[in-house]
């Protein structure tokens, strides 16, 4: 069996979409066992799978028995093998930390919406495991398309916002896809491995460096990197809650891995960082996003809204990271695409169990909520300082390489725009943390209902704190993830 895990991951879940389908019109009840255990049996073949890799290296799985270039191949290394660890452990957490808030939002919507949510998480798995450069583009559409309903679904104006963003995000998987196109004119090839062969013989092709254009950008549109960012604040801000908290930390983080793979193994490094010579512009094109993500978080009133802006932010850490070109710029951004996605979940979860309770994610919804939800407030306190990159957890971290892999770029702007955005996020937080924490000023009766116990239930606040406990986890462990496996996911001729 431990051959097949690279199609159980995506084929699993698959047929489970297509079977909560009908259990939607059967039986509701059945929606939730059969999404649960979809992607139970995802998270265990992905962790097999990294651990076969970090055995043996890299995985190579031919569908249907039909060898690459003919056929379509999945390809499982140290890179992807982890990034699917993420994918399967995040859909599952916030699976189950929703359930009680699914069934609450869409008591006539649940298999429809258990539907979409197995299929999201089935296109970004087989995004991440695909050797092949057009399958990527037909299983982003169906983790956009299924994207775009789940935030869609939502009311006031999700529908609006999810219009938003399938304008945008069609745009930019059409330049990606057009990319593909004169990659495939110029090569006669599709795979990704049979590419980075064929490539390096027309480097000097003006059709070779418009298809790295047209893939470049498409990816950071759909990716929101500021300035091709518009979509994201509302579509993260007005979806529901229980969608924003699966999307927001898995969609761009897939799209950040997907620009790594393009860039280091369908094109080399050296055409990328050496013979292009853009790596410059694009990390200053990230110290911008960084300080304007950064900027607009400081200056929203909603909860929702404010972190959507932490993560236009957040991309902006992870693309500069990658284009220093260095081995510690690299390190940081791939060990922050693991943290961030725990890290915007934790996040995320927290704003859900508020939303749950409060009804509400304005700022005055939040006062005096510590005395009312203190799991809850301690969970979103830790998920604050880890984005804020306060040691032992993981925020630190990777925040630490990609500062060392600034100075050792001597790309100083990128330095400061690191400590200007963790500065913001301490004033953003701290904020946050001060309403919930000290009771609004009333009467005493209007305070003593204010302070009584009043925290979500069990079924979301077990997720919520193994999510937390986890981002320190992450942190005490991360020497031992980038020796074991980021090391591996960099190429030896990076310094």
């Amino acid at each position: 069996m431990s051959e097949h895990f690279p199609a159980l991951i995506i084929i699993v879940p698959l047929l489970a979409a297509f079977l909560i389908a009908v259990a939607g019109w059967v039986n509701k009840r059945l929606c939730f066992p059969i999404a649960a255990a979809s992607l139970c049996v995802s998270l265990y073949s992905a962790v097999r799978l990294l651990g076969i890799v970090l055995e043996s290296g890299m995985v190579e799985y031919q569908l249907g028995g039909w060898p690459p270039p003919w056929g379509i191949a999945y390809n499982v290394d140290h890179l992807n093998g982890l990034v699917l660890v993420v994918i399967s452990a995040v859909a599952l957490l916030n699976l189950v930390a929703n359930k009680k808030s699914i069934a609450q939002e869409f008591p006539e919507k649940i298999g429809p919406f258990y539907t979409l949510y197995i299929l999201f998480v089935t296109g970004l798995t087989g995004m991440v495991v695909t050797g092949d450069a057009f399958n990527l583009y037909v299983l982003l559409e169906i983790a956009s398309l299924t994207g775009y309903a789940l935030i869609g679904i939502g009311k006031d104006r999700a529908p609006l916002a999810s219009l938003n963003y399938l304008f945008m995000g069609t745009i930019g998987a059409s330049l990606y896809l057009l990319g593909v196109g004169y990659l495939y004119l110029v090569t006669g090839s599709l795979n990704m491995a049979d590419l980075a062969a064929l490539l390096p013989q027309i480097y000097d092709s003006k059709v070779v460096l418009l298809a790295f254009v047209f893939c470049l950008t498409g990816l950071f549109v759909k990716m929101a990197f500021f300035p091709l960012h518009a979509w994201l604040p509302n579509a993260y801000s007005y979806s529901p809650s229980c969608a924003s908290s699966l999307i927001a930390p898995l969609t761009t983080k897939v799209m950040i891995y997907v620009m790594i793979r393009i860039v280091l193994s369908v094109f080399t490094p050296e055409f990328s960082f050496a013979s292009l010579k853009i790596s410059n512009a694009i990390v200053w094109l990230a110290v911008f996003a960084i300080i304007m993500g950064s900027l607009f978080a400081l200056s929203q009133k909603s909860l929702k809204k404010m972190l959507s802006y932490v993560v236009i932010a957040e991309v902006g850490y992870m693309v500069g990271g990658f284009w220093l070109g260095n081995r510690p710029g690299m390190t940081g951004a791939i060990l922050h695409i693991v943290n961030d996605a725990m890290m915007t979940l934790c996040v995320f979860l927290a704003a859900g169990t508020i939303l749950y309770k409060t009804k509400g994610d304005s700022f005055d919804d939040l006062k005096g909520l510590f005395k009312k939800m203190p799991f809850s407030m301690t969970a979103f306190v830790i998920g604050a300082l880890s984005i804020i990159g306060v040691p032992p957890t993981c925020g630190f971290f990777s925040k630490w390489y990609l500062i060392s892999g600034g100075i050792a770029a001597g790309h100083y702007g990128f330095v400061a725009a690191l400590l200007f955005s963790s500065l913001a996020n301490v004033v953003l937080f701290f904020r946050l943390i001060e309403i919930c924490y000290y009771e609004p000023f009333a009467d005493h009766h209007h305070e003593k209902e204010e302070s009584s116990l009043d925290e979500a239930p069990a079924t979301m606040l077990i997720p919520l704190l193994m999510t937390a406990i986890l981002l320190i986890v992450l942190g005490i462990y991360s020497g031992e993830l980038v020796t074991n496996v980021i090391e591996f996911a960099i190429p030896g001729g990076i310094t």
